[in-house]
């Protein structure tokens, strides 16, 4: 296995532990407006709230470093 996959995933796994300690230990309502884009406040569960973001962050992440390596296609043209 490659070493630096593992540290992504111990990366991952802390940051998810993280996040279900949050969820646990904050287990109240929270109200959430972003007035241009939303016309009323969400209320949710903090739990559902952390998830969320969380979620964003990884997809933002993701998007943002997908692409733009280099091809595979690999040897020399000649062969």
């Amino acid at each position: 296995m490659n070493a630096k996959l593992l540290l992504k995933t111990l990366f991952l796994l802390v940051v998810l532990f993280f996040l279900v300690l949050m969820g646990r230990e904050n287990r109240g309502t929270v109200e959430f407006t972003l007035p241009p884009v939303l016309p009323q406040k969400i209320t949710l569960p903090s739990a559902v709230m952390y998830f969320a973001f969380f979620a964003v962050g990884v997809v933002t992440g993701t998007v943002l470093t997908a692409g733009g390596g280099k091809s595979g296609g690999g040897g020399k043209p000649g062969k």
